[in-house]
């Protein structure tokens, strides 16, 4: 055990602090400033992590838990400080990412956008399947390095629905033949409606079609239902080949007053709420000075929410993805609010598509860009600035790749005018950025 002296924070909202030989020290749950006592539970050659035994001299910053399962889950990593010091410790991430990562001096990175509700509003949840500790099946989280499920009937990060949900599932289990389940997905309307999937390592539909008159007379919500066949070793809780069982094949949600329908397999912003805040901000960063009717690219555009988000205001949009079915959601979402006319989608490799329309003369008066955490290719960007696309909005869930990203950028000639953070995922590290960059 050590004394250490926190002086930093990491991008997962670690403390970060320096053991008697001089090494960095990750500690969870501790706050700049504090005097802590620590474990170090893994040494690397230049670094260890800690585990947090006692706080010696708290910071003013620091705050109860209120959530039980805070530390056992690690679904959350700030709950243990004020919701304004999380936002101001993501806005620091953002502006050293820039600055260190970037090499861009200067850049005007504004006040992280607070989630209003602060939690109780994510649209979806993976939960796992699994042995509690008293060896009994159950639907929870996984606790931390370890496969056992801790039940779970409330997560403070939910949507109320999820909650209903998922309460109503560990009430019930052991009357169902549920050996065979790996995970259960749950999405919810802002409304309360609500999509159940089943997931197992084996075809045993018939487990989950017994749900069903159950679910019809207790839990009404409950709308839709399917179960998911996963692949040996799945990349993730939707890996596999999925079933419709009963009820609505499709979910519907509104976001900025647009009507968007959400299959199990959509991608959609988690956080309605906060999806609104961080799209308004994309929109006015590129339309800002631009007469309609303007051409506008949107890469990387998935299900077309911020193609149509664009769309709206009279102009005309191309949207690029390499995903098959998000094309298909994203032409449909279109029809269905009457933008057709305004949109189109080209599916397959954005930085191919890109320079075959600007090498057949085509000009965009801006793009956006909201690349997954990787960050967007160089041949992307590479296009875009040998075109000449006078602004450009980065809408980025990395800071790291985003600073990467515009570091490349500014060496093409543009100067980024300033990023505007997001709190999409309140007590968490992750932090959603804007950036508007502009050619001359």
């Amino acid at each position: 055990m050590e004394k250490i002296r926190i002086t930093g924070i990491s991008s997962e909202l670690q403390g970060v602090g320096r053991t008697a030989d001089g090494r960095a020290i990750f500690i969870a749950g501790a706050l700049p400033g504090e005097l802590v006592d620590a474990d170090i539970i893994e040494e690397k050659k230049r670094y260890c992590e800690g585990r947090l035994r006692s706080v010696l001299e708290p910071s003013p910053l620091r705050a109860e838990p209120e959530c039980p399962l805070y530390g056992a889950c690690g679904g959350c990593q700030a709950r243990h400080m004020r919701y304004e010091a999380s936002l101001m410790y993501k806005r620091q991430r953002v502006e050293d990412a820039l600055t260190r990562i970037g090499g861009l001096e200067g850049v005007k990175v504004l006040e992280t956008l607070g989630d209003p509700e602060r939690g109780g509003s994510r649209n979806k949840a993976e939960f796992a399947v699994g042995q509690d500790e008293l060896g009994k099946r159950r639907v929870g989280m996984r606790a931390k390095c370890s496969h056992r499920v801790i039940p779970t009937s409330h997560c403070a990060l939910q949507h109320p629905a999820i909650n209903r949900a998922l309460a109503w599932l560990n009430a019930h289990i052991d009357a169902f033949d549920a050996a065979q389940w790996t995970q259960v997905v749950l999405r919810a309307t802002r409304a309360g409606q609500t999509m159940l999937v089943i997931c197992a390592g084996a075809p045993v539909r018939r487990s989950v079609e017994k749900l069903v008159p159950l679910l019809q007379k207790e839990l009404p919500q409950v709308v839709s239902v399917w179960f998911l066949l996963q692949n040996h070793r799945p990349a993730h809780a939707l890996d596999g080949r999925i079933e419709h069982i009963w009820g609505e094949r499709v979910l519907y949600e509104t976001l900025l007053g647009l009507e968007y329908e959400i299959s199990p397999l959509s991608f959609f912003q988690v956080n309605p709420v906060q999806t609104e805040a961080l799209y308004r901000c994309a929109v006015e960063a590129a339309l800002t000075g631009l007469n309609a009717p303007a051409r506008l690219l949107d890469a990387y555009c998935g299900a077309g929410t911020i193609t149509l988000s664009l769309a709206r205001h009279g102009h005309h949009v191309t949207g690029a993805e390499i995903v098959a079915p998000a094309i298909e959601d994203a032409k449909r979402n279109a029809q269905r609010n009457h933008l057709e006319k305004q949109t189109r989608f080209f599916c397959g490799d954005a930085p191919k598509i890109v320079c075959r329309l600007t090498a057949a003369k085509e000009r965009f008066d801006a793009a956006v860009l909201d690349p997954p955490r990787k960050g967007a290719e160089e041949a992307l960007l590479n296009a875009l600035a040998d075109a000449r696309v006078p602004r450009i909005v980065y809408v980025s869930c990395n800071p790291a790749t985003l600073a990467r990203d515009c570091k490349l950028l500014s060496e093409r000639g543009y100067r980024a005018e300033f990023a505007q953070p997001v709190d999409m995922f309140p007590w968490t590290g992750h932090v959603e950025t804007v950036c508007l960059l502009t050619h001359g």
